[in-house]
């Protein structure tokens, strides 16, 4: 995945607590606006509370959104809930660049949470018939991707600790009933921050920036939030 002409350690930038929409509009600008040479990024946010539906997602789906605004945008998938407290991770990767498949940054997303959470203690796994990853039936993190002019936006979100309650206005991710769960309830990870860090390192070895050993160093974390606020 790596490439000789190109810096291929993505920059990760914590911009905290952030606009829905802003924030999508500045991953659709960042993508139209990278050329061959553009480093990858990885941005770690919080949103507000927020729904979100993908392009072709059916709004029976959301079932009662209450005060929470219902935002229709372009990754795939179905329904999904955004609130402070969960860690939303977007992968700005060239796939082409990167010789990296759909399916394969799926995977890499899931593997992971899942390699993350077996830090913690938790036992998770995928699931190819609805993307994410789940703790037994309950889901613990989604996953919804948008590839366009061959690299991604949209991205990963992981529950950490967050009003679930939400959720129940709709059907997560378009399964009636679906349960979900989140780190604060299964192994007492509660800060978002430590999460993030936590996540990063396995989030850069699945991608194919970091060794299997983890022995290599990342690219320094950024906190500035002039991408987005500035869009």
């Amino acid at each position: 995945m790596r490439a000789d002409d190109v810096d291929a350690t993505p920059r990760v930038m914590h911009l905290g607590l952030v606009e829905y929409e802003p924030t999508w509009r500045a991953m659709q600008k960042f993508t139209d606006d990278r050329g061959p040479s553009t480093p990858d990024e990885i941005w770690l946010v919080e949103h507000p509370p927020v729904f979100t539906l993908g392009l072709n997602a059916s709004r029976e789906h959301v079932l009662s959104p209450g005060d929470i605004p219902v935002v229709q945008i372009d990754r795939g998938g179905q329904v999904t809930y955004h609130g402070p407290g969960q860690l939303v991770v977007y992968p700005l990767i060239d796939l082409r660049r990167h010789a990296l498949g759909v399916r394969q940054l799926v995977v890499a997303l899931e593997n992971a949470v899942i390699a993350y959470a077996r830090e913690l203690g938790v036992t998770a796994s995928g699931s190819r018939q609805a993307p994410g990853v789940y703790v037994g039936a309950a889901k613990l993190a989604s996953i919804g991707l948008r590839i366009r002019r061959g690299a991604s936006y949209h991205g990963l979100a992981l529950n950490v600790s967050l009003d679930l309650r939400p959720f129940e206005r709709i059907n997560v991710c378009g399964y009636r009933g679906l349960a979900v769960t989140q780190l604060a309830d299964l192994c007492g990870v509660s800060e978002v921050r430590a999460a993030a860090l936590g996540l990063t390192p396995h989030l850069l070895r699945e991608l194919g920036f970091l060794p299997r050993d983890g022995a290599a160093a990342h690219s320094a974390i950024n906190t500035d939030l002039q991408a987005v606020s500035s869009l």
